[in-house]
């Protein structure tokens, strides 16, 4: 299938007034965000709508997006959460035959604001050598004036609470009512495929909002409790760090990724901070302290825990460490059957090396 190739001018102005001029990819206007960028060769589709992307303008660093089109189940939510994207070479042709339509199309529908024809390579490298910032991208405003203007009114992410902006309104269920397992589920921005992987062991989830109290959670009569990724920041979810505490006072089993992760070490007091630019893709290595095994791991955040205030707690210990820079990637508390990672062991997309941690968990409730 052929798509008609783009001859309208984009551009991308960053915080520090670096501009990138491109061409037009999707939706035609302006749109914001912090800036980032994912390594990943494949799996865009599921990319673009993982909730914990949400504030954020995504660069692709594969040389080619958009070759396979878009398929409807190849999604992590009910939409694309990406505020904008950002590509060096986009397909204007896709080759599966079992695909729904065209990437363009898709972005399109979803109202995303896409650019192409950038050089990537370099955009990258600048976000590497000065960390993280925010942007603004258009097909609308070609001077610098106009792109600044419109730059000031993008939100920092540091200091941001989006969890309960995109968390589900109202309760739901994953699973069969005749589980022998059930699950309450804090949902900060859960994944569609991190809900599969718990629900095909064996266990019957009831996803909450955000915002959702612990008596309300009791009510379920959970086995055990699993915290979701979600975007923005840690520091700035006071009330979640609260009823991840009362969690913990119940006994129950715990398990909590990504944003999970973060919470968990703040109901410990371990403060959470910005990274510099974050970890985005499917291909960074990870030791498990316990086992003395490496995984390739699935991630996306731009957050980590503090690892000068884990060395001071009598409570928590880290199991896992990034081999790339050696972040914290996963802890457990010494007192309770509570655990979590930063990284995504569902690697949707990504390699399945983790997924034995939904094993962990499910053993752990079977034992309690």
């Amino acid at each position: 299938m052929t798509a008609t190739q783009s001859t309208t001018p984009a551009w991308l102005l960053l915080e520090d007034g670096t501009i990138f001029k491109g061409l037009s990819f999707g939706a035609k206007g302006t749109a914001g965000g912090e800036i980032c960028f994912n390594t990943g060769m494949t799996g865009y589709q599921e990319v673009f709508t993982d909730p914990s992307y949400t504030g954020q303008v995504l660069i692709m660093n594969n040389a080619y997006t958009g070759n396979y089109g878009v398929k409807d189940v190849d999604v992590e939510s009910n939409s694309v959460k990406i505020s904008g994207l950002i590509c060096k070479n986009v397909a204007h042709r896709y080759s599966r035959m079992t695909a729904n339509g065209s990437l363009e199309d898709y972005l399109i529908a979803n109202n995303i604001v896409a650019l192409y024809d950038v050089d990537t390579r370099a955009l990258v490298q600048h976000i590497r050598s000065k960390g993280a910032m925010n942007c603004i991208i258009s097909t609308e405003l070609k001077d610098e004036a106009g792109l600044k203007a419109e730059l000031a009114n993008v939100p920092d992410m540091d200091g941001l609470e989006l969890s309960s902006q995109i968390s589900t309104k109202e309760p739901y269920t994953v699973g069969s009512p005749d589980a022998p397992i059930r699950i309450a589920v804090m949902d900060f921005g859960v994944k569609i495929k991190i809900l599969d992987c718990l629900a095909a062991r064996g266990a019957y989830l009831k996803v909450f909002p955000a915002k959702t109290g612990i008596e309300e959670l009791k009510k379920f009569e959970p086995h055990g409790y699993f915290i979701s990724n979600g975007p923005g920041d840690p520091g700035s979810m006071d009330y979640a760090v609260k009823t991840v505490k009362d969690i913990l006072a119940t006994e129950k089993p715990f398990f909590g990724i990504c944003l999970g992760h973060q919470l968990l070490a703040r109901a410990n007091d371990i403060p959470t901070f910005k990274m510099h630019h974050g970890h985005r893709g499917l291909n960074h290595p990870v030791k498990n302290l316990i086992t003395g095994k490496s995984e390739i791991t699935t991630q996306n955040h731009g957050f980590g825990v503090d690892p000068e205030a884990i060395k001071n707690s009598d409570l928590v210990e880290v199991t896992h460490l990034n081999l790339n820079d050696g972040s914290i990637e996963g802890i457990r508390m010494k007192n309770k059957k509570a655990f979590s990672v930063q990284y995504h062991p569902e690697a949707t997309p990504g390699p399945h090396d983790s997924r034995y941690l939904f094993d962990q968990f499910i053993d752990m409730i079977k034992s309690n």
